[in-house]
């Protein structure tokens, strides 16, 4: 495909658009790790642990570890870390004592929150010149992105074995 058809085709503008947006959220990512002292899988490990939180799934260090494509040692030396900063718990399973649970801790909400929330407010103020049949079609072009990128990482992974 040349540069020229590329430019016209609204699809790749759409995968320009995401990676620019990617790229974005990456680097205020970055900002944030910074300024708390965190190593980005830091991060990515709390953002893990709120989304399963938010969708009511349980977080085992070992599903924590898959998630993030982290060996066992690495995945315990990360979960030390952040409890030492008093950003997540162990906690153990009440219904299987044998099995520990990791839980964010409110101190890490409002951190995430003292510092996205501002761009959390812009992000929704940007919307509101979309209507609610707009926003829905976002959402599920959106969630037809993530799942096709996840998909090529997952054979890519694959490919790697």
């Amino acid at each position: 495909m040349s540069t020229e058809e590329s430019q016209q085709d609204p699809r790749l503008r759409l995968v320009h658009q995401l990676r620019a947006v990617t790229v974005e959220f990456d680097l205020l990512a970055a900002e944030f790790a910074a300024r708390h002292g965190l190593h980005p899988t830091d991060l990515r490990a709390l953002i893990a642990l709120l989304d399963a939180a938010r969708a009511e799934r349980p977080v085992t260090p070992g599903r924590l570890g898959e998630r993030l494509r982290l060996n066992s040692a690495g995945t315990t030396t990360l979960i030390d870390r952040l409890e030492r900063l008093g950003l997540v718990r162990r906690e153990r399973d009440t219904t299987d004592r044998r099995r520990v649970l990791l839980t964010v801790e409110p101190q890490a909400v409002d951190l995430g929150w003292s510092f996205f929330g501002p761009a959390i407010d812009t992000l929704l103020t940007a919307m509101d010149a979309f209507t609610p049949a707009e926003l829905d079609t976002a959402e599920r072009f959106l969630t037809a992105m993530a799942t096709a990128t996840v998909a090529t990482r997952t054979n890519a992974a694959a490919d790697r074995s």
